[in-house]
C-alpha cells in the first residue's frame, strides 16, 4: 500500500514552523533541535527540510537570512507575519478538533435520530465552546 505523504509534508511544515517560533535557525540547526527534542526519534533529512524551507520562503511563511557564525556563512530562516498566523490558524484547528472529540457521540444521540441530526448536535456544541477560545 502507498504511503501519502501529502500527511507527512504538513506534519513536518508545522514541525518547522514550531521551531522557527522560538528563534530564527538555519537548517542543520533545526535538523538538531528536532531530533534532540524528539530523543532522536524523529529524523529530517537535508533532502527533505531545503525543499521544504524553499516552498515556505516562496509562500511568504518564512524569510532568510545569511549571517557568518565562525567563520562560516550560515542561511538563517525566520518566521514572517503569514507563518506565524498559519502556525496559530493551525493550533486553533486542533482545539477545535480535541472538543469535538471530547463532544462524546452518545452524548447527543437519541433513539430514532439520523447520523446528520447527531452530527449537527455535535457541531452545535463544539461552535458554542470555540466561541469560548
Amino acid at each position: 500500500m502507498a504511503t501519502d505523504t501529502s500527511l507527512f509534508s504538513g506534519s513536518m511544515t508545522m514541525l518547522v514552523l514550531k521551531l522557527l517560533e522560538e528563534k530564527d535557525m538555519y537548517g542543520y540547526e533545526m535538523i538538531d533541535a528536532l531530533a534532540q527534542k524528539s530523543n532522536n526519534v524523529f529524523e529530517m533529512r537535508a533532502g527533505t527540510l531545503y525543499p521544504l524551507l524553499r516552498n515556505l520562503v516562496n509562500q511568504k511563511c518564512l524569510t532568510s537570512y545569511e549571517q557568518e557564525v565562525n567563520g562560516k556563512l550560515r542561511k538563517y530562516y525566520s518566521l514572517t507575519t503569514i507563518g506565524k498566523q498559519l502556525l496559530k490558524d493551525k493550533e486553533k484547528t486542533d482545539k477545535v478538533l480535541e472538543i469535538m472529540k471530547e463532544s462524546n457521540v452518545k452524548r447527543f444521540s437519541h433513539k430514532g435520530d439520523s447520523v446528520i441530526d447527531v452530527n449537527n448536535k455535535i457541531i452545535e456544541n463544539a461552535l458554542d465552546k470555540i466561541e469560548e477560545i
